[in-house]
């Protein structure tokens, strides 16, 4: 297989990589990481997922998804926690990747991550837009209709200027400093903190306890299924690991932050989620009525105010205007700051494969008087502004779950291969359980993984199948572990072999996926209703039978290969 694909960085490599050049300004507190970790989770998840997630899938049950949900991330944050006390390097999992499992793995898990902060920044900054344009009209303030959302998406609408302006001056924030943005995000957190507080505060009083029975009337799956849904509520605390090289105390304020932000987080979820399904009889609210037949289900009308705004609608159908309107301007606030780390996030991604030279390296520059990544905070800025200004948010916000959730895999993956590799490197933290913590993370996330849409598999196969292409033909060729000298000196046995092991290697990947995917509705674990197999036109049985081929065929590619290779 080609020489420098599966090598990896050692830890003292990564160390040295943060003493070349100007560095970032170390200034964030274990206050800051954890506030920070808040800000980007709190937000679209709490004020809308909980009701539509409890309407559509599990009813009552919610509180025990977002358990679940939660349990899948701790699991993971032990894990992220144990990675950042030891490499305090920007980067995340894709640092974490490249130490442990090699450099294509670190470049998909690189290439993936683009999917939770990009793509996710795409789908809260129309997310911002809507809950905005919701709190102007309160102030009877109505955007004309060109302005108001993407091309298609209404008559008339041209572009989603609120959401390409709400990036914009995110960019100019995050570009001026780190410290300033963590000062902002501060005070975002304290509004929305506030915000959730004044609703368990008022709803804690009006809850009937009646609301909560059937418990789970849509069964275990659908549980399992709003779990996956919900756990885009949960993506925000692996930011925290990225900004590493910015924190005062990395080795002990990072593990301090990632998992404060995400005990805080899932209190508050599982109390909004009582809450809210105890005030509420969250099923009637549902979308489809023949999902539970029999059952009461509210008019077209109020179903779209309730899963618009649960929340607020919730405070609204108590007589509590005042308390509608600071929850509605708390979700304002809450969404702003997780766009504001996500945006934060994703350039220093960027930043740390342009150093690697995975990417080109003019990129990875620090500006002389700030101290940011600003030309990667620009370019993630404007890409992210020109999509959210003219795309549905469907469009952008399916992708973002899976892509999170595969990068938790393989850093709790990776955890167990350092603990293997390397048992004499200083660990500042150590995630509990010794290697059933990571065992349990890699379990409990591919489960979620599994429980998401077809539709949406197929996508993310097809974007990392991108992502191999550039890696190949760009980022493998320029990485400074290439040996050009090497690569000459290869016959064409060799050359051929590589190739043959390498796409061999990646059809088995697919393959792998697809065969459990399919088989997880055939076993009935998933039934329809969380697969969606209508969608992609093909029925779980094909798929398994197609993935068991590519499967078999990748396989004897791969042994081909390394048979060219033995020979040569």
């Amino acid at each position: 297989m080609a020489a420098n694909i599966f090598q990896t960085k050692s830890l003292e490599q990564l160390a040295g990589d943060i003493e070349k050049g100007k560095g970032f300004k170390r200034s964030l507190s274990a206050l800051d990481l954890t506030l920070l970790g808040i800000g980007a989770i709190i937000g679209t998840g709490i004020f809308v997922l909980t009701g539509t997630a409890a309407a559509n899938q599990a009813g009552p049950a919610i509180t025990l998804s977002y358990v679940l949900a939660g349990l899948a991330c701790g699991f993971a944050a032990l894990c992220y926690a144990e990675f950042a006390s030891m490499i305090p390097v920007s980067g995340s999992a894709y640092t974490y990747a490249y130490a442990t499992l090699g450099e294509v793995v670190a470049w998909m898990i690189g290439w993936d991550l683009i999917l939770e902060y990009a793509v996710g920044s795409m789908t809260v900054a129309i997310g911002w837009s809507g809950y905005f344009q919701r709190v102007l009209a309160k102030m009877d303030i109505i955007l004309p209709t060109w302005m108001q959302a993407g091309p298609g998406i209404l008559p008339g609408a041209v572009v989603n200027l609120p959401a390409v302006m709400i990036v914009l001056m995110m960019m100019i924030l995050l570009v001026v400093g780190v410290r300033e943005s963590a000062r902002f995000n501060s005070v975002m957190v304290a509004i929305k903190l506030l915000a959730v507080l004044i609703f368990l505060g008022v709803g804690f009083s009006h809850v009937e306890p009646t609301n909560w029975e059937p418990y789970a009337p849509y069964g275990w799956s659908g549980v399992m299924g709003a779990a996956a849904v919900v756990f885009f509520a949960y993506i925000g605390f692996d930011a925290v690991s990225t900004t590493a090289e910015e924190a005062k105390n990395p080795q002990r304020d990072l593990p301090i932050g990632i998992i404060a932000s995400l005990l805080i987080c899932t209190v508050l979820y599982i109390a909004v989620a009582a809450v809210l399904s105890g005030v509420i009889p969250v099923t009637e609210y549902r979308s489809v009525e023949s999902t539970l037949p029999g059952t009461t289900i509210q008019s077209p009308e109020q179903v779209t105010k309730f899963l618009n705004a649960p929340v607020g609608f919730a405070l609204g159908s108590l007589g509590v205007g005042w308390a509608d309107a600071l929850v509605a301007a708390g979700a304002v606030a809450g969404i702003t700051s997780v766009l504001l780390v996500m945006l934060m996030s994703q350039p220093r991604i960027f930043f740390s494969m342009s150093r690697d030279r995975l990417l080109p390296p003019g990129i990875s520059k620090i500006h002389p008087k700030f101290g940011t990544p600003y030309i990667t905070t620009m370019i993630t800025c404007v890409i992210v502004a020109i999509v959210a200004g003219f795309t549905r948010i469907e469009v952008v916000g399916e992708m973002t779950s899976i892509g999170t959730l595969f990068a938790f895999v393989v850093v709790c993956a990776a955890v167990m291969v350092l603990r293997v590799k390397r048992p004499d490197v200083k660990r500042p933290f150590t995630a509990p359980g010794g290697q059933l913590t990571p065992i349990l993370g890699v379990l409990s996330c591919s489960y979620l993984m599994l429980s998401l849409a077809t539709l949406t598999w197929v996508r993310f196969l097809v974007w990392l199948n991108i992502g191999m292409l550039i890696y190949w033909f760009y980022s493998r060729t320029h990485s400074p572990l290439y040996n050009p000298e090497l690569e000459a000196k290869k016959s064409s046995a060799e050359r051929s072999g590589d190739f043959l092991t390498t796409w061999g290697g990646l059809g088995v990947f697919n393959g792998f996926w697809i065969t459990l995917v399919g088989l997880m509705t055939v076993l009935g674990v998933n039934g329809e209703a969380t697969a969606k197999w209508h969608e992609v036109h093909v029925s779980p049985e094909q798929a398994t039978i197609a993935g068991v081929v590519v499967l078999v065929v990748s396989g004897v590619l791969v042994f081909m290969g390394r048979s060219k290779m033995k020979k040569a």
